[in-house]
């Protein structure tokens, strides 16, 4: 049921972010929760037997989610590092941290190859826990886990608070506080490979409730961290969409009073298409054009009521607002990398 519980979430985040894939330069979130879904899907037991009968019946369907899941917990450290410090440098390819993802392969694979089965295994670990090339297979992805989502874990948590958004601030936190429990799952994994290497079942078997709850809470404050920001950039759009045709309605009124002397400068026509990604540029240019209209006409003043000014105040105030302004403040570019 954990399995399943874990996977659900995961896929989840996938959908969260599927919409924006074409906006986003950086794919590297949905490459890694694609990733790491694969790798919690293969855990699920129907899905496990499934594909391992196909792969020979020797367990290599366990050693193909553990790659996965070493090689998604990368990327999305990466990208999480990379959206939360302001240093342009860490954007640049990840020589050191590659090579380390290399060698962490090679030996899951050489570990693995070295574990003595019998057929496919649902339970890998508690079947073959007590070899010694087991506990060291487990060790290696563990301890690789481990050590990226904790360094990810004091990244959020450094630099959360230098965020513009709330609700970037809100997502670094949530992604810290997953990570904190994902290094609580690494070290309670260590506990019971130890544990099951000496014999002492019993004692594994009682941290094993603790371990099915950590996995739980880190996979779901790292999804709904991670899930954030995709949403709320939706809301926000929407939202913006909405105000943006309200205010071009309005002060369309105005425009046509102002500018109906003036059409042949008129930048924007009245048959013009309006694309949504359009709204705000075409706001602005009706904006310019009624202020351009009153300098160079300022009797024209006289025919604007105190509701056609105020339009040209909402209109003023949105377009200076955060939500269009274009801020050179290096925050905003990390912000929008996640």
């Amino acid at each position: 049921m954990i399995q399943i519980v874990a996977a659900v979430l995961i896929w989840l985040l996938v959908i969260c972010l599927l919409p924006g894939v074409r906006r986003r330069r950086d794919h590297s979130v949905l490459t890694a929760a694609i990733t790491i879904s694969v790798s919690l899907t293969l855990n699920i037991d129907q899905v496990y037997l499934g594909i391992d009968s196909v792969l020979g019946d020797r367990n290599l369907a366990d050693l193909l989610a553990n790659i996965s899941m070493v090689v998604g917990i990368y990327f999305l450290s990466r990208a999480i590092i990379r959206a939360a410090t302001p240093d342009e440098t860490v954007g640049k390819r990840d020589r050191a941290g590659l090579l380390l993802l290399a060698v962490v392969m090679m030996g899951l694979a050489a570990s693995f190859s070295a574990i003595v089965t019998q057929g496919s295994s649902t339970r890998f670990m508690v079947d073959y826990g007590d070899q010694s090339a087991a506990a060291l297979y487990s060790s290696i992805q563990f301890v690789y886990i481990g050590y990226v989502v904790g360094v990810t874990g004091v990244t959020c948590f450094h630099f959360r608070g230098d965020m513009l958004r709330p609700y970037f601030r809100a997502a670094f936190t949530c992604i810290g506080v997953g990570c904190v429990f994902a290094v609580l799952l690494v070290i309670l994994v260590l506990i019971m490979d130890i544990l099951h290497l000496q014999g002492r079942l019993d004692a594994m078997r009682a941290i094993s409730p603790v371990y099915d709850a950590a996995v739980v809470a880190a996979m779901f404050f790292l999804c709904f961290g991670l899930g954030i920001p995709p949403v709320a950039r939706r809301v926000l759009r929407y939202r913006e969409s909405v105000t943006e045709d309200e205010l071009v309605s309005r002060l369309t009124k105005v425009w046509e009073k102002t500018t109906k002397k003036r059409q042949d400068v008129r930048l924007v026509r009245d048959t013009d298409v309006i694309r949504p990604q359009d709204r705000a540029e075409r706001l602005h240019r009706m904006l310019v054009e009624v202020q351009d209209a009153l300098l160079v006409e300022p009797g024209l003043g006289s025919s604007l009521d105190i509701h056609d000014l105020n339009v040209m105040n909402a209109a003023e105030n949105y377009l200076a607002g955060p939500f269009v302004r274009q801020v050179p403040v290096r925050r905003r570019k990390g912000e929008r990398a996640i």
